[in-house]
């Protein structure tokens, strides 16, 4: 029987390899010939070398879309998992209506970013035009509002995650410790948090690359408002990410196009180095431990 399933193995595995490769492989590879190119249409493409590239480091509003973009990624990650961890932790401490509240704290996830992204517009800017202000008024107000818009989207998410991790801790391991007199801070300490690693791995990688890759949020927020004209006449926005920052350049300007491919290209390799090195370090913990 195994050898007659391998016999049409490849009939059955072409088709989705055939699909795989022309949805995602040769676009890919495309992306990356485009990024050398300067370009309107891909069919219409003159190679330029690294101009692109140079371009793309040169300018003033791709620096300034990174340094947010770091900024906003270590405060976000560092608030949705210790929440959502502090939230999970709750939840699996036998209260009434556990279940409702897993429920209602995972809702936000199903909402999707444009929309999330207008509703918590409408909250902010009710709240600030009380003392005149809106939203895009103050790169500080932008910020916090991303970070508060992240943080009440993914925590729901996160925390499904670590109460499956709490689930999965074997009961004996507790009950050992307390009759040998460890106390909660110890129990948490030496065992929960060491048996959680697996989880922790998990919703930081996924945290740390959906903050990174944040774009419709951003977008229907504050679309990267408010903007500061620099000496040089650029126009740098303050609250910009680096996605709506290489949607900008490729699509408000035909002549940018491959400027912005070479963008999406330095993104990509940030983006993967950094979620690499995380997924090493933390392995390599869960391994010692």
């Amino acid at each position: 029987m195994i050898q007659k399933n391998k016999k049409y193995f490849v009939i059955f595995v072409l088709p989705t390899l055939a699909a795989f490769i022309m949805a995602f492989v040769w676009p890919f590879f495309q992306g990356i010939y485009l990024s050398f190119c300067k370009f309107v249409t891909t069919s219409n493409a003159t190679f330029v070398g690294v101009d692109n590239y140079i371009q793309a480091f040169q300018d003033q509003t791709f620096s300034s879309a990174f340094w947010f973009t770091v900024a906003f990624v270590i405060v976000s990650v560092v608030f949705i998992n210790v929440l959502a961890f502090i939230v999970g932790y709750v939840l699996t401490m036998g209260i009434k209506g556990s279940n409702i509240f897993r429920t209602t704290f995972f809702m936000p996830n199903l909402i999707g970013g444009i929309v999330l992204g207008y509703i918590w517009q409408l909250i902010f800017n009710g709240i600030l035009l009380n003392y005149g202000k809106t939203i895009v008024a103050d790169a500080t107000f932008g910020f916090w509002g991303l970070v508060i818009l992240m943080c009440w989207q993914q925590i729901g998410y996160m925390m499904i995650i670590y109460i499956s991790g709490f689930q999965s801790i074997p009961g004996d391991l507790y009950e050992a410790a307390r009759i040998d007199g460890a106390n909660k801070r110890q129990i948490m300490g030496r065992i929960t948090i060491p048996m959680m690693a697996p989880s922790i791995t998990i919703c930081t990688f996924l945290t740390l690359t959906n903050s990174f890759k944040l774009f419709d949020q951003n977008l229907a927020l504050t679309n990267g408002l408010p903007g500061v004209v620099q000496a040089s006449g650029t126009t740098v926005y303050k609250t910009q990410m680096l996605a709506l920052n290489i949607y900008q350049t490729f699509y408000q300007n035909a002549n940018t196009r491959g400027v912005g491919q070479a963008k999406a290209v330095i993104f990509f390799v940030i983006v993967a180095a950094i979620a690499l090195v995380q997924l090493y370090f933390t392995r390599k913990r869960e391994v010692q431990q």
